[in-house]
């Protein structure tokens, strides 16, 4: 057991590891200034971002960014869940509602960034709803097809059983589609993370978006070289957050694939 966790983490690092050395090898002698080589870039690292202890602009700019993407995440996966089950659930609640959400889910996330400032202005709300608007579809479509995909033989053994409905919600419907509602989180995660930067980008005093934008405008490209790093780390951490809780959720369906696969 021991062995194969080592190898999980070992093919997890290698491809990185290896891009880094490349990358390093490659840039080593770059004297241009658009593309200035890691070894400069990293040497900026920490007087861009850890200086100044809590002032640093790790926390200044990164604190905001990671609790907006968490707000507008949670957001949208609570209310996706919600609305997904409902129409999921109801054959002609899905037939009614369906086009439109084809017809909305085919809109660039990006371009409710203008769309919502107009409403909520450009303050930490309106890159709240940016970031649920475009995080919602993918969970939602997710869900509803999750739900949908429930196997009828379990549904009418539970109806056999008289499980009220909010027993067969809880016990059969969440669980059965939680796979597929996993796998639209993630999209959404995505689609989040790149809508906060965004949003960032678009309107803001703070933020990791806002900081690279500064750097590009005053022309400090190690600096926002050294941006564009901590967005990639922090969208690596939010997304092994999430393979952690979808690990922890799943814990039966990972043991169910793993034993089809040895009989």
């Amino acid at each position: 057991m021991r062995r194969s966790r080592l190898t999980v983490v070992g093919n997890a690092v290698a491809l990185p590891l290896l891009l880094a050395v490349l990358w390093w090898v490659a840039s080593a002698d770059s004297e241009s200034i658009y593309f200035p080589s890691l070894q400069k870039i990293l040497g900026a690292f920490p007087e861009t971002w850890l200086d100044d202890g809590w002032g640093s602009s790790i926390i200044v700019d990164g604190v905001p960014s990671v609790a907006r993407l968490a707000i507008g995440f949670a957001s949208a996966a609570l209310i996706a869940v919600a609305l997904g089950t409902a129409i999921g659930l109801h054959p002609r609640l899905r037939a009614f509602v369906e086009p439109v959400l084809e017809l909305v889910r085919a809109i660039p996330g990006p371009v409710l960034v203008p769309v919502v400032s107009l409403f909520a202005g450009i303050g930490d709300g309106m890159k709240v709803a940016v970031i649920t608007l475009g995080a919602l579809w993918p969970i939602l479509l997710n869900t509803i097809d999750g739900v949908r995909g429930v196997d009828p033989v379990m549904t009418e053994t539970a109806r056999s059983y008289h499980l009220s409905r909010p027993r067969r919600l809880i016990a059969l419907v969440l669980p059965a589609a939680s796979p597929q509602i996993f796998a639209g989180m993630r999209q959404g995660l995505s689609v989040g993370i790149i809508l906060m930067v965004i949003s960032e980008m678009f309107a803001a005093t703070n933020g990791l978006g806002f900081s690279v934008v500064q750097f590009q405008r005053n022309f400090a490209l190690p600096e926002m070289w050294t941006g564009i790093i901590v967005l990639g780390t922090l969208g690596l951490l939010a997304s092994l957050v999430l393979q952690f809780a979808e690990t922890r959720v799943l814990r039966w369906y990972t043991g169910l694939r793993a034993a089809d696969h040895e009989s």
